[in-house]
């Protein structure tokens, strides 16, 4: 068993399902817990894909836990019309799975998070693929969370390149810019893997053919949804060379950092309603002089990565 252990924080849509399946796949970290989080879909849909998921691909001893529900600043959350155009109403490309013999854990996400980084430390790598509200809260609950933690690598922001829903504000973020603003400035060992180059890492139905060609049922029924995925990319403008694998780039950098060139930089959140400037991530000026452990992906390897991805998810499909 590896010595690393992984938690995920997933909204699961469809590349949070290619993200479970790279750690579940990949031998040198023990994926030990999902928090399931508000995004791509509900946060009780998204428990449930991803325990529906790890059944497809043979681990049901991961257990699934319910992180909170709605942002720090508002009392519910509906999915956004685009975000069920890009990952299916049902958040897996309207892809029908087997339902899990196992059910979602009674104990609260953010509990797990915290016993766990106090039990792991500097094992313990914590991956968010959709909001920060469960590690916000997590750190509100018990600051010690935040030193505790080996490395936090999120999916989430921009900084060189515009934002999805705003010029500077990415999906992620824009879900609650208030707690992830708060995560940006409290959480030791942070590093953003941002649209910056999440956007240069493209899976194609080459690639996807390739699973099919296996003939399993998990290679079937991944090809299906990230086929639904690359034709949203397409059919929606927003990109049409192939689909962006945003959440599996996370993970595989909380893994081996090297796959990216990383700036140090004192960040924070922005949330100004009145002016707009709402949701950028950005550099602190009143912090460039300090030392800080936050950094922001700005270059990725993307030859390297996509390549590695692709045969990481052949041996886990098969």
């Amino acid at each position: 068993m590896a010595q690393k252990k992984m938690i995920l924080d997933l909204d699961t849509g469809i590349d949070d399902a290619l993200a479970l399946a790279y750690a579940v796949g990949d031998p040198n970290v023990d994926l030990i817990g999902i928090i399931s989080s508000y995004g791509n879909t509900l946060v009780t849909t998204a428990a449930q894909n991803s325990l529906n998921l790890l059944h497809l691909l043979g681990a049901d001893d991961v257990p699934v836990f319910l992180g909170e529900s709605h942002s720090s600043t508002t009392d519910h959350f509906d999915v956004m019309e685009i975000s069920q155009l890009i990952h299916g109403k049902n958040g897996v490309g309207d892809v029908t799975l087997a339902t899990a013999p196992r059910a979602v854990e009674t104990q609260s996400g953010v509990d797990f998070l915290i016993e766990a980084a106090h039990q792991y430390g500097d094992d313990l790598i914590f991956i968010p693929t959709g909001p920060l509200t469960n590690l916000a809260t997590a750190i509100k609950k018990d600051p010690a969370v935040a030193q505790l933690i080996g490395r936090t690598t999120i999916m989430g922001g921009a900084l060189t390149v515009p934002g999805n829903v705003t010029p500077f504000t990415e999906a992620n973020i824009h879900q609650d810019p208030e707690d992830a603003d708060y995560a940006f400035t409290h959480q030791k060992n942070l590093t953003m893997v941002g649209l910056d180059v999440t956007l240069r890492t493209l899976l194609t139905k080459k690639e996807t053919a390739a699973w099919r060609a296996l003939g399993t049922v998990a290679a079937t029924q991944y090809a299906e949804l990230m086929d639904f995925y690359i034709d949203a990319y397409y059919n929606l403008g927003i990109d049409k060379k192939g689909a962006a694998l945003h959440d599996p780039l996370a993970v595989a950098v909380g893994i081996d950092p090297s796959y990216v060139t990383t700036m140090p930089l004192a960040m924070h959140v922005t949330y100004d309603r009145e002016s707009g400037d709402y949701g950028r991530t950005i550099g602190d000026k009143d912090k460039l002089l300090e030392p800080t452990t936050t950094k922001a992906a700005i270059l990725v390897d993307t030859d390297r990565f996509v390549t590695d991805f692709q045969q990481l998810m052949l041996k886990v499909l098969a």
